[in-house]
């Protein structure tokens, strides 16, 4: 098995004449905090929307070893339908296929979910049926086995809702569980959000802006639940975030954007100290730092 989990190389996503990625590459190690930090407009949640599959990149490749294999991710999101796709049945299927079932699902059933800057949760639902939405995967959809109530059906929806109950544990939502998920305060919602995404049992969980609109006694507390991730539940944890102080008291390894490029990358004291960072976040040359 790998050392690193996730691999980007030379990633690029244009949109139209608008260059939003250039040449971006990274790895991150399994079992670790990997943060994407860098000012607004650097390009970080472009990269998460390529890497989970909202966005099909323009160019590179990204390729995650989760699950015990490797998983290509562009690949997994389909061609563009070609005039030629239409002469041949078999590559028409084959397009048609990708079209209809490939995308965000397949990377997320290959082993890696996601949060949000802005919450998206089913806020009509209660929170726990919010986690049990998220293990349609994993439960048993047979029409059958449900008409018949078979033991095997039965012992899906104990484990479903087993499952549902650890996480609410885990994220301290335990008391919420029969609540609407829109009731909760929002601070609640990040954690539910956050559990939601865990219960879709993935190895690679990337959290955008986790820490946004949180106080710091919330932050504290995110940031333990993602050192608890990490150490207990063997997660990698790709992060992008704002908050300084977080970033830099939970993560393992740093990589700065700016502009759609990687201008720095290593660890928090020589990311904290790094001129180019320094000149990004402050709108200053290197020259006048200096």
């Amino acid at each position: 098995m790998s050392e690193y989990v996730l691999t980007v190389e030379k990633l690029m996503m244009h949109f139209g004449g608008i260059k939003a990625l250039s040449d971006v590459s990274l790895k991150v190690k399994r079992n670790s905090i990997f943060a994407l930090i860098g000012p607004n407009g650097a390009g970080k949640t472009t990269v998460f929307n390529c890497l989970t599959g909202f966005y099909k990149a323009t160019g590179g490749r990204i390729e995650l070893q989760t699950r015990g294999m490797k998983t290509n991710v562009i690949k997994l999101l389909g061609e563009p339908f070609q005039p030629t796709d239409f002469v041949s049945l078999r590559s028409f299927a084959s397009r048609l296929y990708y079209k209809m079932f490939g995308g965000t699902h397949l990377v997320n059933r290959a082993g890696l979910a996601r949060t949000f800057q802005n919450i998206r949760l089913f806020r009509e639902m209660s929170v726990v049926e919010n986690l049990l939405v998220a293990q349609h995967m994993w439960v048993n959809r047979n029409m059958v086995a449900g008409i018949l109530n078979t033991r095997g059906y039965r012992q899906a929806e104990e484990d479903a809702l087993n499952t549902a109950f650890y996480w609410l544990e885990v994220v301290d939502l335990v008391d919420c569980a029969n609540r609407l998920a829109g009731e909760l305060s929002y601070g609640q919602q990040r954690r539910l959000e956050i559990a939601r995404a865990m219960c879709t049992r993935p190895q690679v969980i990337c959290l955008d802006e986790p820490a946004a609109g949180l106080n710091p006694q919330e932050t504290e507390a995110l940031s333990g639940m993602i050192r608890l991730l990490r150490d207990e539940h063997d997660m990698t944890i790709v992060l992008i975030e704002h908050d300084m102080g977080m970033v830099m008291g939970i993560s393992d390894h740093i990589v700065v954007l700016d502009h759609g490029n990687v201008i720095a990358e290593g660890g928090p004291e020589q990311i904290r100290n790094d001129p180019k960072v320094i000149a990004a976040y402050l709108g200053a040359d290197e020259e006048e730092l200096a």
